[in-house]
């Protein structure tokens, strides 16, 4: 065998796995050794690029090339053209960096996503990881907050909350125990951002809950995660145990005074836990119930001390920022949205996967010049950004930018940035159906608002479909809409109307209904 093992990468991220990756790594394993060939398989994250899925990787002196969708059927024939070497094959696909998806894209958060083996320290270093981390060590926790104020950077979960007020108020508030916590309960329809992180980069939110811990004077963190993640689960365990074993966290984080002590919580599977204080709730051990606001978790949050509730995105941010800058965080973007947005896009749509571009893209070109338009060749009839309870957007709508602002203004939501295509041939009015069931599923069931008026919601759509007095129904359904928005605790009834009154308005011949046909005796 030859001295120097070729470098070949092939996915363990979950879409991969799905789709056989498992089997391609163990059929170029086999392979190689027939052959009598010296190749080292890197287990790697997904470059996003899902369609394409499983991609191989394999590292030449002119740099990776890419090969994809690889089959366990496809290695002998890979390694008969020269796969080490990076052969010519029907497969290949050029180098990764220079395939078109790859070259639009900005990325800051998924930077290593994809590039790296995501548990070896060694690894993360070598690609820029714990610079952040490094150059936070030497600030104070007021400078450090004060860098992620300017850097403009802004939660990116839902809601859109300037994360360095947040850290401010912690920061602030004067308590002898102060908790971090990582809201990983990504839910939403579409979205998958936070479970690549995991598995492909996990250091990376580490070093940015551990900088927040420094920041606000923060000793332990908690990262609340989804059950139904059970590879990130474990890709993060691993992760945490080797950052204490290097000393990045625990008694003492990098050789310092701070110390930071980090453990991943398995949810039980409730949407609803995705609002901040139904998840701190879970995990103080209770059922998984809205408190009502204020106090604010930043001063009475994890077993009532001042807590830092942000997003996976909102964390794995932030050391970009503390090793490159603020104003160079800031410059990318536009208004009061800064930074970069990792998309996720998915449902009928031919290229789906993981795009990170500065806020401001539109709708039109993430859809059509980035996915291709629809999968099924149809005309695109309708968009949902932001998760379930995200409105629906026409096609006339799509040259709409990706901002906080400019979807607020047309009564809709960036959310996590996930983004669903439909085609011509979906049913608005059974979308709007979907909206109230799923909120009546989910509910935590504090208020009355959101737990019967989502139950009556799915009633009332019922006799929409069913044609029965719709006007009357309708009107109904306007009202209910008023009734949760204004009334619900917290934005799970809040903004069920979203959805549905979206698609009332958008798609009003869809919920004209005539009346079904009585059923014969």
């Amino acid at each position: 065998m030859s001295a120097n093992p070729v470098r070949i990468f092939v996915p363990i991220d979950a879409a991969a796995l799905s789709v056989g990756a498992e089997a391609v790594a163990q059929a170029i394993a086999s392979e190689a050794a027939a052959r009598g060939l010296s190749v080292e398989i890197v287990r790697n994250g997904s470059r996003g690029l899902l369609w394409l899925e499983p991609m191989v990787e394999v590292e030449t002196a002119e740099g990776r090339i890419a090969y994809g969708p690889v089959a366990a059927k496809d290695v002998a024939a890979l390694f008969d053209a020269s796969l080490v070497s990076g052969g010519a094959h029907g497969l290949r696909l050029g180098k990764t960096e220079e395939l078109d998806w790859m070259k639009r894209q900005q990325r800051l958060t998924f930077e290593r996503v994809g590039v790296i083996d995501p548990l070896s320290i060694a690894d993360y270093r070598a690609h820029g990881g714990f610079k952040g981390l490094e150059n936070a060590l030497a600030l104070t926790g007021g400078e450090i907050v004060e860098a992620v104020k300017a850097s403009g950077l802004r939660g990116r979960g839902g809601a859109g909350f300037p994360t360095g007020i947040k850290w401010k108020t912690v920061h602030d508030a004067k308590a002898e125990q102060k908790y971090i916590v990582c809201n990983a309960d990504e839910g939403d329809s579409g979205t998958f951002a936070d479970r690549m992180l995991f598995e492909g980069d996990p250091y990376l939110v580490i070093e940015g809950m551990t900088i927040a811990a420094i920041a606000v004077g923060a000793t332990r963190g908690y990262i609340y995660l989804r059950s139904e993640y059970p590879h990130a689960h474990r890709t993060l365990q691993r992760a945490i145990l080797k950052a204490e074993a290097a000393g990045m966290i625990g008694a003492s984080v990098m050789g310092s005074q701070h110390a930071f002590h980090l453990e991943v919580r398995l949810g039980a599977g409730a949407y609803i836990c995705g609002e901040e204080t139904s998840l701190l709730e879970s995990l103080e051990g209770k059922r998984a119930i809205v408190r009502a606001k204020p106090p604010l978790p930043a001063l009475q949050g994890l077993f009532g001390k001042p807590t830092v509730v942000n997003n996976v995105l909102s964390f794995a941010a932030v050391p970009w920022i503390l090793d490159h800058g603020a104003q160079a965080y800031a410059d990318y973007g536009m208004g009061r949205s800064r930074g970069t947005l990792p998309i996720q896009l998915g449902g009928n749509v031919k290229r789906g996967g993981l795009i990170e571009l500065a806020f401001g893209i539109t709708l039109r070109e993430i859809i059509e010049d980035m996915g291709g338009g629809t999968l099924s060749g149809r005309p695109i009839r309708a968009v949902q950004v932001g998760g379930p309870l995200g409105a629906y957007l026409t096609a006339g709508q799509l040259d709409v930018q990706m901002d906080y602002e400019a979807l607020a203004a047309m009564r809709a939501m960036l959310g996590h940035g996930g983004i669903v295509v439909f085609d011509d041939t979906v049913d608005m009015a059974k979308q709007a159906r979907f909206a109230f069931e799923f909120c009546a599923k989910e509910s935590c069931g504090k208020c009355t608002p959101c737990r019967i008026g989502a139950t009556r919601g799915v009633e009332t759509m019922d006799r929409i479909i069913a044609g029965a007095e719709v006007p009357k129904n309708i009107a109904v359904l306007r009202d209910l809409s008023k009734l949760m928005t204004d009334a619900s605790l917290c934005a799970m009834g809040g903004l069920t109307p979203m959805p549905v009154l979206s698609a009332l308005n958008h798609f009003p011949e869809d919920f004209d209904r005539p009346p079904l046909p009585l059923a014969a005796e």
